[in-house]
C-alpha cells in the first residue's frame, strides 16, 4: 500500500474519508465546518490529487457523482508524518519525549503503554 506525503488539506479531506467512510466529493466537504470551507472546486481537485498519489480511489459513481475511499489507512499516514517529525531531530525520539513531560501531554499511563509496547516488540523480535 503506498504511504504518500500529505499537504494540510489533503490530511483533513482523508480524515472525513476514514471518520465517514465512502463519500462523494459534496459530502466530503460538507464534513469541513461551515466558517472557512473550502470550495467545492478545491475539494475536487484535491481529491484528484489524492487519487493520483493512490491516497484515495473510486469505487462506485452514483449519478455524476464519484464515490471515494481511503486507499492508505490513519495508522499508515499518521506514522508518515510522526517519521517526518522525527528527522527534524535527526531522528532522535528523546527531545520529543522531554517536551511531552515537560508540557505534561504524556501521562504515566501513557509511557506504561508505551512499555508494553516495547515489551512485546522485543518479545517479537527475539522470536523471529
Amino acid at each position: 500500500m503506498p504511504n504518500p506525503k500529505l499537504s494540510k488539506l489533503e490530511l483533513q479531506i482523508m480524515e472525513a474519508l476514514w471518520d465517514r467512510g465512502a463519500s462523494a466529493i459534496r459530502e466530503i466537504q460538507q464534513a469541513f465546518p461551515g466558517r472557512g470551507r473550502p470550495a467545492y472546486t478545491t475539494i475536487q481537485t484535491t481529491i484528484y490529487r489524492l487519487e493520483a498519489k493512490k491516497a484515495v480511489r473510486r469505487v462506485k459513481k452514483i449519478g455524476n457523482a464519484d464515490i471515494f475511499e481511503a486507499a492508505v489507512s490513519r495508522g499508515a499516514a499518521q506514522g508518515r508524518l510522526i517519521d517526518e517529525f522525527l528527522a527534524l531531530f535527526g531522528g532522535r525520539t528523546q527531545p520529543v519525549m522531554a517536551h511531552f513531560v515537560e508540557s505534561g501531554k504524556i501521562t504515566l499511563d501513557d509511557v506504561r503503554e508505551a512499555e508494553k509496547a516495547l515489551k512485546k516488540l522485543a518479545r517479537k523480535e527475539k522470536t523471529s
